[in-house]
């Protein structure tokens, strides 16, 4: 896949998640053979106002190698253009993405995220502008509408490539939905099929064979995974190797799972320090623990736990006894 002369293999990405997609674990991301990661969505005008936290998700990614994609939101086009003008030229980044797929209340009420698929206008020139001002490809995330009496991905789609984005993403559900019911498949190829520029698949990609099908079904440049990734950053090699090579790779065991677990809180914990990444890593340690034996009455006691070397001795404990 090439997104306007950047060659990406595998297209295949993990999509941006706030509080998910950090630092840390896209560097586990990382280890599973995905070559360009998305940062968790940073606001334009956090970002221009100077605002400390909002900085530092786009700081975090100077270690990393590979490619690098800034996702931003906002529902002003200037604020927008200057953070793309100002992230693109201060970091050694590959692309900006904007977003206009995010379903979150605090996010949509403002006017910014998935509320700007019903502004096609005020879309148009945010993309145009962003495009204008940054000095790298944009490209531009999407849902499939905002709800069932209007999905309107093919008329965005098609405004992002006359504004020059250079792909676009679409997640086969209404803001509506959030993520309830079924994705729809079908309009991801439709948007396919009316646009020139690569588009990337999302939603309901729970496996290596769904990655499989949804490529096949929509004949996409390429597959994005979100909720299916947490507390599982194996499912990119799975799908990788299962698309490369045809091999369905061995699931990994509980065992191997609370290993990864505990991999994951040190690198959190080294990077955003105990009082702050303990907390962090309750979430993910119970995405981690999901469908094992006693994962309940684990997970309660893991969120009672602020002290690093204690929980770690709860995992290795648990681990232990499967």
């Amino acid at each position: 896949m090439e997104i306007a002369n950047i060659k990406i293999e595998p297209a295949v990405f993990l999509a941006p998640m706030a509080g998910v997609s950090d630092y840390p674990y896209r560097q586990l991301v990382r280890e599973m053979g995905v070559n360009l990661l998305y940062t968790e969505m940073v606001s334009s005008k956090g970002y221009e106002y100077g605002n400390k936290r909002t900085a530092e998700l786009i700081e975090f990614d100077k270690g990393e190698t590979g490619k690098i994609a800034v996702q931003i939101f906002g529902e002003n086009a200037e604020f927008m253009a200057r953070a793309a003008a100002d992230i693109s030229a201060e970091y050694d980044i590959d692309l900006i993405d904007i977003n206009m797929g995010c379903p979150a209340r605090k996010i949509v009420k403002n006017g910014a995220g998935s509320a700007l698929m019903k502004k096609p206008d005020l879309a148009f020139e945010i993309i145009k502008k962003t495009v204008n001002a940054a000095e790298v490809p944009v490209t531009v995330k999407m849902r499939s509408g905002w709800d069932e009496e209007n999905i309107n991905a093919v008329e965005l789609a098609k405004i992002s490539e006359e504004a020059g984005a250079a792909a676009v993403a679409v997640h086969g559900r209404t803001r509506s939905q959030f993520y309830k019911g079924q994705a729809d498949w079908e309009i991801i190829k439709d948007v396919v099929n009316e646009v020139e520029i690569p588009v990337i698949a999302n939603g309901d990609i729970f496996s290596a064979e769904d990655a499989a099908s949804i490529i096949d079904k929509t004949k996409c440049d390429g597959i994005m995974v979100g909720r299916a990734a947490q507390g599982n950053p194996w499912i990119f090699k799975e799908i990788i190797e299962y698309l490369t090579k045809g091999k369905l790779i061995k699931v990994p065991s509980n065992v191997e799972k609370i290993e990864m677990a505990l991999k994951h809180l040190e690198l959190t914990v080294d990077y955003y320090g105990e009082n702050h990444g303990v907390p962090i890593m309750r979430k993910h340690i119970s995405w981690y623990l999901k469908g094992m034996p006693n994962a309940g009455k684990m997970k309660n006691e893991a969120n009672k736990i602020a002290d690093k070397n204690k929980l770690i001795a709860l995992l290795k404990k648990y681990q232990k006894s499967l």
